[in-house]
């Protein structure tokens, strides 16, 4: 029996994580929880101003989308990096002592 690749698993469920919101909702309706918060907050207080407005507000919804998933694609790449170089020290400091 081959032995599966884990990697390969792991893939699979991310993929799983990625497509499984488009059948659970329907009306393919995303919205940010900023948005939400402030509806909320309305609701409690009718009188709320925020504090700051936005630097930067993107044109259109899916310019903001695209700035918000790169925003987590690098920092995804900056944890991945600091995770490879303290493996990687452990491991040269391993073949070290050995």
């Amino acid at each position: 029996m081959k032995k599966i690749n884990i990697n390969i698993i792991l893939i699979l469920l991310v993929v799983l994580l990625m497509v499984s919101p488009f059948f659970f909702n329907k009306t393919g309706e995303y919205g940010g929880s900023d948005g939400e918060a402030e509806a909320e907050i309305t609701k409690i207080d009718p009188s709320y101003e925020p504090w700051f407005e936005p630097l930067y507000e993107p044109k259109s919804g899916e310019i903001e989308s695209l700035l918000f998933t790169l925003q987590g694609c690098i920092g995804t790449g900056i944890i991945a990096y600091v995770i490879g170089v303290s493996r990687g020290k452990r491991k040269a400091e391993n073949d070290v002592n050995h």
